[in-house]
């Protein structure tokens, strides 16, 4: 079944989605708590696919009726994706240029998504706090935050 692919209603530019035929009823008063794990930068310094994901997510729910209000997001970011979490400061001083992933991420954010950073990946990658993207968390662990979440209600997306 081929489809038209659009982005929004939330996040435009990102997240694109297309209607389908549902068979399995998505009732418009369900409450969504979702957690994603992000453990791999993109390859080619580009956008992390893994945060469109989120943004996709986002948008397809609310674009098949269910309430913003209703869906609670978080991301866990681990491994080399931690280099992604840098402001556009301290991504500058590493790479030589802005982060890709920095405008979807404030975006994500902005629309209450809840991203977390693995402290001890933080350690290794040396991503100290202050160099952080304003409004990420850190977490002791990634799987500290997953055990955390996982207690808060949030189910993991496999994908």
């Amino acid at each position: 079944m081929a489809g038209d692919f659009a982005d929004g209603p939330v996040i435009f530019g990102y997240g694109k989605h297309t209607p389908v035929q549902q068979d399995m009823k998505l009732e418009k008063s369900v409450e969504l708590k979702v957690v994603f794990d992000v453990s791999q930068a993109n390859k080619d310094g580009g956008l992390n696919r893994g945060y469109d994901s989120v943004a996709r997510f986002l948008n397809m729910h609310v674009a098949n009726g269910v309430p913003i209000e209703n869906i609670h997001l978080a991301i866990v970011v681990h491994g080399s994706a931690t280099n992604e979490m840098r402001n556009d400061k301290a991504y500058k001083a590493k790479y030589a240029k802005e982060n890709p992933n920095m405008e979807l991420l404030s975006r994500l954010l902005k629309n209450g998504v809840q991203i977390v950073q693995c402290g001890q990946s933080a350690a290794y990658y040396q991503l100290a706090n202050q160099d952080m993207i304003q409004g990420v968390d850190m977490a002791l662990s990634a799987m500290t935050a997953h055990a955390i979440l996982a207690q808060n209600g949030y189910s993991q997306n496999p994908f």
